[in-house]
């Protein structure tokens, strides 16, 4: 069995006028938890609906488990569970009547595992769709998505708008139930403090680019939040090697930059600053300045 699970290579999407996708190349392996994070509009749902076979990759290619999704959707679809933002559930049924009707649809449904989740996920099996919160109706689709016990399971943006209690049910789900079974999952999200807390890697797309991907404790080192101070008032920005954002006047600035912090501190000197402070940065940090970067 390959390692990898997603394999996407050069792909690009256009709907009229605008770029979706821009020669987006990432690779998913086995038993990892696959952080997909950007701003709205970035293309996440666009690249989503390329491995669910929803989109044909017009330029490029998609492979989930070594298979087109497009050419053999029983065989890839069969594999993955998928929890969508919109928690697009038939409003006329009953729990139970959504878990029996999914489960024609999946040889390897656990009855047992789903009846373990819908105690979890406190689930009346007699309460309507229609009549659940959004809170209730997002743990329903988590349920489904994963009571077959699927290889891939991709969620997108499966925390919004949902309260504080609900968020951490879902992501304890994911770690207990998928991450820790070594099977693979795809986390879509704009709550960057959630990715940073459950990710192994991490892709940062914007205006349909990768702008960064790899391990999320590669992301952290090799970022660093630093405070300058001069010798003297300073009237515009410091330049520094790799330096991604800033904010601060006169003689303290506040930067985050991108590369090793001996050349950051010799080049501070180099500018008549010292290093006062320093420390690995969230990765909310990282996005920003990685977006305020790109827009500058």
């Amino acid at each position: 069995m390959s390692d990898v699970i997603v394999e996407i290579d050069h792909l690009s999407r256009r709907f009229g006028k605008k770029l979706a996708l821009d020669d987006v190349t990432l690779r998913i392996e086995r038993g990892t938890v696959f952080g997909l994070v950007g701003e709205n509009g970035a293309g996440k749902t666009t690249l989503i609906k390329h491995l669910l076979g929803l989109l044909k990759a017009a330029q490029g290619s998609v492979r989930v488990f070594q298979l087109n999704p497009v050419v053999d959707p029983v065989s890839v679809l069969g594999r993955i569970g998928y929890l969508s933002e919109d928690r697009d559930l038939p409003e006329w049924m009953t729990v139970a009547q959504l878990m029996r009707y999914n489960q024609a649809f999946f040889p390897n449904w656990d009855e047992a595992f789903a009846g373990q989740l819908q105690d979890q996920f406190e689930l009346d099996p007699r309460q309507q769709i229609k009549r659940l919160s959004r809170g209730q109706r997002a743990r329903a689709g988590l349920l489904i998505a994963l009571a077959h016990r699927p290889d891939l399971l991709i969620l997108d943006e499966p925390s919004s708008g949902l309260d504080p209690v609900v968020r951490n049910d879902i992501l304890s789900a994911i770690i207990r139930t998928v991450a820790e079974e070594g099977r693979t999952v795809l986390f879509s999200s704009h709550l960057l403090d959630e990715v940073e807390r459950v990710a192994d890697s991490v892709a940062i797309l914007h205006k349909g680019r990768v702008a960064l991907s790899a391990p999320l404790h590669e992301i952290l080192h090799s970022h660093r939040r630093v405070v300058l101070r001069f010798e003297t008032p300073q009237v515009t920005r410091p330049d520094l090697p790799g330096m991604l954002s800033y904010q601060g006047e006169g003689r303290e600035w506040t930067v985050v930059c991108n590369g090793g912090l001996e050349e950051l501190r010799m080049a501070a000197v180099r500018a008549g600053a010292q290093v006062v402070e320093e420390e690995t940065p969230t990765l909310d940090e990282i996005f920003l300045a990685r977006a305020k970067a790109t827009r500058s």
